[in-house]
């Protein structure tokens, strides 16, 4: 866990989710790798030959921007994938049930934070695939507003979703705290709006924040 800003006043907790909430490094790559298979049968080529293509994009991309990295979604805009079609992709395609299960210790931590703090997930799944995801963790009685990449048909980092979700729960952007698994993706932007931030490397650190925060 690396944290890299607190709030003055904390109002909301700004969750990512995939590599955020739970730690299942299987379930991370193959929501990824399943919509470049998808991608890849769609467009009549070989499962490496579309993997190779992402890769080698993203490669170019961070080489050219500072080493920062590029969300799949955007990825898939420069090979004319839309966002509509991201989210239909999403929406049919991950199974998170088969991968992940009930944290309880996870549901303690967001029930506890829940007491204190307006808590929202912004999330470059949509929020259908997304709910999904909550309800295999048992958190979806807990975080129950999401900003998904049919909210603003804007794929992280994007400042439209981070607006979102503060007018979503009443907060400044002073008042909110971004914690996510990614800097480039989930933390850079909060910060430069001025928001806190925290690193984490999955569920065990989300465990944490209770004693952290309360």
């Amino acid at each position: 866990m690396n944290i890299y800003r607190l709030p003055e006043h904390l109002k909301t907790i700004i969750f990512d989710i995939d590599g955020t909430l739970y730690t299942n490094q299987s379930y991370v790559m193959e929501q990824v790798d399943v919509q470049i298979r998808h991608w890849a049968k769609l467009s009549k080529m070989t499962e490496k030959e579309a993997r190779d293509r992402i890769a080698n994009y993203r490669k170019e991309w961070s080489q050219k921007h500072e080493g920062k990295k590029i969300s799949l979604g955007n990825t898939f805009l420069a090979f004319g994938i839309d966002i509509d079609t991201s989210i239909e992709w999403r929406n049919s395609i991950l199974e998170p049930e088969k991968y992940l299960s009930r944290d309880k210790k996870l549901q303690e931590a967001l029930k506890e934070l829940s007491k204190h703090f307006a808590l929202i997930a912004v999330t470059n799944n949509p929020v259908l695939a997304a709910q999904k995801t909550l309800k295999a963790l048992g958190a979806d009685t807990v975080i129950t507003q999401i900003v998904g990449l049919d909210t603003c048909k804007k794929s992280k980092p994007a400042k439209e979703n981070l607006e979102c979700a503060c007018r979503m729960t009443g907060a400044a952007f002073s008042e909110c705290l971004s914690i996510g698994d990614r800097y480039d993706i989930d933390l850079a932007l909060p910060l430069e709006m001025g928001m806190g931030a925290i690193l984490v490397n999955g569920a065990e650190d989300i465990y944490k924040l209770p004693q952290i925060l309360l």
